[in-house]
């Protein structure tokens, strides 16, 4: 089984974020959630942004940071929105790194480093009409087209932290499939080794309904700051 770091997103570690990890345990992985907050909650975004904006993003960043160092090498970073700036920094720079999960948001891969690292599995998961995610689509996009495991799935709707089950923006239908697109990455992903069946990686989904799960393929390029606003 896998070991994953969840970080939360810039309205908390709320209790769909829990929630999320604790279907993940069930599942038999190990998931740390770091509290990045403190054990504050935010009802909408705007607010959770004038938090971190007055704690300062790089100070809650550097939390993140902190919290990896305390475990051992070997982990999936897993992040939502503004975690995602955390978990994809550690995914790229952390030796030992067995994955990514980067939902609702990507960072261009340059913030970071060079190029993605060689062979280290990745998914991308946001909604196509989601203001925020379109900023993004672009480095996304870049990503999956650059490395044989990446996979970018796009879903439709504008909702931004869809997979959040205790927000107003939570989509039960396209929660349920993005959760088992995890599950199946961390179930291919072989514990200790940083290696993930490839199978069908290296494309973006586009799911034009939930019933039809038919695969599409789109283009891109990048920006990276708007991440820090969530």
């Amino acid at each position: 089984m896998a070991e994953v770091l969840l970080y939360h997103h810039i309205q908390g570690l709320t209790d769909g974020v829990r929630a999320f990890a604790e279907d993940l345990r069930q599942a038999g992985h190990t998931v740390h959630t770091p509290d990045l907050f403190d054990g504050r909650t935010f009802a909408t975004i705007q607010e959770g942004f004038g938090f971190a904006r007055d704690a300062g993003f790089e100070a809650i960043r550097e939390r993140g940071i902190a919290a990896a160092d305390q475990l051992a090498p070997g982990l999936v970073y897993a992040g939502f929105s503004f975690g995602v700036t955390i978990a994809q920094r550690l995914a790229q720079t952390r030796p030992g790194a067995r994955g990514a999960l980067l939902m609702h948001s990507c960072m261009p891969v340059t913030e970071y480093g060079d190029t993605w690292p060689q062979g280290l599995p990745v998914q991308i998961h946001g909604k196509e009409g989601d203001e925020f995610f379109d900023e993004d689509l672009p480095a996304a996009r870049e990503l999956a087209d650059s490395t044989p495991v990446a996979e970018l799935f796009v879903y439709p709707g504008d909702q931004h932290l869809f997979a959040d089950s205790s927000l107003d923006a939570y989509d039960p239908q396209a929660a349920a499939l993005l959760m088992e697109r995890v599950q199946a990455f961390l179930a291919s992903t072989k514990e200790g080794s940083g290696e993930h069946s490839t199978g069908s990686l290296g494309h973006e989904a586009a799911d034009r309904s939930m019933g039809d799960r038919s695969a599409g393929s789109l283009k891109v390029a990048g920006r990276a700051d708007w991440c820090a606003v969530r």
